[in-house]
């Protein structure tokens, strides 16, 4: 069970952190693989310029996809923290499922039942390891029964 985690700001703040977050993410991303791309695609004497050019062009067109994705999903999860009045792994789950069916809600009901079981698979998965994980590493933390002393051999003291 996942505890509550007080470090965070309050819930409207949270979304549009988040959303500046995924942003920056996939701005930043989405720059180093057109730049990547880019360059690959240009001829020999103008690879910095195609570089360049694909990454204005491109970049933040990523970086508003994560933004918006995240934006959505941060909203989606605070809702459902209010709503269920619990903060555990099930709210990513479910907050990931209704961002998915959000999402793909203009490709028709099919797509949009198949993107929101996409989209919480793939959430539960990232919650089931970040668990997995957590207990793992906290194994050594765990509190050890203390030894108890080994009686003296007869004869000796």
């Amino acid at each position: 069970m996942a505890h509550a985690d007080h470090t965070r700001d309050p819930c409207p703040w949270v979304i549009l952190s988040d959303f500046g977050g995924a942003f920056s993410m996939g701005a930043v991303g989405g720059g180093i693989w057109y730049g990547i791309k880019g360059s690959r695609n240009s001829p020999r004497g103008e690879r910095f310029v195609g570089a360049i050019s694909s990454m204005k062009a491109r970049a933040p067109v990523i970086g508003g996809n994560f933004g918006v994705w995240g934006g959505m999903f941060s909203t989606f999860d605070c809702a459902v923290k209010g709503f269920r009045q619990k903060e555990d792994a099930w709210n990513a789950i479910i907050s990931g499922f209704m961002t998915g069916g959000c999402l793909a809600a203009r490709s028709g009901p099919r797509s949009m039942l198949s993107s929101a079981i996409a989209c919480g698979v793939l959430l539960g998965v990232f919650e089931g390891v970040g668990v997995l994980i957590s207990r793992v590493f906290s194994e050594g933390t765990r509190p050890q029964m203390p030894q108890i002393p080994t009686a003296a051999p007869a004869g000796s003291a």
